[in-house]
């Protein structure tokens, strides 16, 4: 069987950041804007210059059958944490929607 392609969204809200790590985030803001975020297999985290909250988009891999949607949100939020663990920032309220790309139809015109 082949795998199914999600595209995951985790949003959250950035915890405990203290002047050094906010001043680390600002300096990065133009590369964590919206408007150059996608969806890849790495996963692509954004947030604006309030630094509240944050949101990753991720493409996972999942195996079909029963459960298949909570497992790419699993995989998406692991990203997310890799992520938020690697830059040392803490957080709070994660959650995550999957949206399954092999069965999203496109109408043509």
């Amino acid at each position: 069987m082949s795998s199914r392609t999600y595209r995951v969204v985790v949003r959250g809200v950035f915890d405990g950041l203290d002047d050094g790590r906010r001043a680390w985030l600002r300096e990065r803001a133009a590369g964590h804007d919206l408007f150059v975020s996608a969806f890849t297999e790495e996963g692509t985290t954004t947030y604006d210059d309030r630094l509240a909250a944050f949101s990753h988009r991720v493409v996972v891999r999942v195996e079909p059958g029963p459960g298949e949607e909570a497992e790419a949100c699993t995989a998406g939020e692991l990203s997310a944490l890799r992520w938020l663990e690697d830059a040392g920032l803490g957080w709070r309220r994660l959650r995550s929607t999957a949206t399954c790309t092999d069965d999203v139809r496109i109408r043509r015109r």
